[in-house]
């Protein structure tokens, strides 16, 4: 049996996409910020943000660092992969 391997972000871009060139095919690199937001025990709001790296290639980097910008809400679909 093989695994699932896909993720769904909706959330804001913390800053604008970084475009580069590696060995012939764009890169986009843009981190997306999502929140949550709950009450503790003692009717406290609390509050948490998760920060998200994302990598798009070839067309649909050119495509994101064309029309994404700082703060702009954004729906990302992919797959997660670890990476040092």
């Amino acid at each position: 049996m093989s695994g699932l391997n896909k993720v769904m972000i909706l959330g804001n871009l913390g800053r604008d996409p970084e475009l580069k060139d590696a060995n012939g095919t764009p890169v986009t690199n843009f981190s997306v910020a999502t929140s949550k937001t709950w009450t503790d025990k003692s009717g406290e709001k609390k509050d948490k943000v998760e920060w998200h790296n994302v990598t798009a290639f070839g067309k649909l980097a050119e495509i994101s660092s064309k029309y994404l910008t700082k703060g702009r809400q954004v729906f990302v679909e992919g797959e997660l992969q670890t990476r040092s």
